[in-house]
């Protein structure tokens, strides 16, 4: 930078060494001497003006890929919460249906072992009346009994068969509560992968907003200088004092 101020300097003392043009406010200036000193400026501007312009440049393609890459993650995130929804409703609905066949075998095993003793009671029974037909007298008694208590019997076992398939029923029915977890979970990955991708999103609109915005305060502050000191060449209104106006620091005072 010590020789844009150098040749800035150069540029005022030949233009105010310049022989004037009556009755106008113009001079005459060497031309190629001014273009050399143009040239030096040119050539001793910092290099950070280049990177800044390659930043603008490039500011949409980098806005982009951070906006991809925030998408990418929550599709990703939906692919899996899918997933793991649908993987879970199979495995409830298989569940479900395993526990209903399970259940509705029990009750036809319960039912078929009852009607089976009930069958098999009224035919003891009745084996029981005939044998009590040749022995009237003497064996009626025992035989209505010895009925009556078989058929008790085969009523209670049928009960109990009953009781324990529908209590096993309700056992594997209770086990549909996996479904509701898997809903919640799912429901908490897909939260959490969209806070994750507006997180990554505004850290990369943050910093590269930072960076452009000093690029441009740069940027700007010497496109203006120089641009107020051609404008005085082609006026005449003369030169401003660029060595004092780029005096290190001056800018970041004005800042503060």
């Amino acid at each position: 930078m010590y020789r844009v101020f150098e040749a800035l300097d150069e540029l005022v003392a030949i233009v105010e060494e310049a022989r004037g043009i009556p009755p106008t406010r113009s001079c005459v200036v060497p031309r190629g001497d001014v273009l050399d000193l143009l040239d030096d400026v040119r050539e001793a501007l910092p290099g950070e003006l280049d990177d800044a312009q390659d930043v603008l440049d490039h500011r949409d393609k980098l806005v982009t890929d951070a906006r991809n890459a925030a998408d990418k993650t929550v599709n990703g995130a939906n692919a899996e919460a899918l997933h793991t929804v649908e993987s879970a409703r199979d495995d409830a609905d298989r569940i479900l249906a395993d526990a209903k066949a399970q259940a509705d075998r029990m009750v036809a095993e319960a039912r078929s072992h009852a009607e089976q003793l009930v069958a098999d009671a009224h035919a003891q029974a009745d084996q029981t009346v005939m044998s009590g037909k040749r022995e009237y007298e003497s064996l009626t008694s025992r035989a209505r009994g010895e009925a009556d208590r078989m058929i008790e019997a085969g009523k209670a076992s049928y009960d109990l068969a009953v009781a324990e398939g529908k209590a096993e029923q309700d056992r594997l029915i209770s086990q549909a509560e996996v479904v509701q977890a898997a809903h919640a979970e799912s429901a908490r990955v897909i939260d959490s992968a969209h806070a994750e991708s507006d997180r990554l999103r505004a850290e990369s609109d943050l910093y590269v907003d930072t960076k452009l915005a000093e690029f441009e305060e740069f940027l700007s502050g010497t496109i203006r200088s120089v641009g107020r000191g051609r404008q005085q060449l082609r006026t005449g209104t003369g030169v401003p004092d660029y060595a004092s106006e780029y005096k290190p620091g001056r800018r970041s005072a004005e800042r503060r």
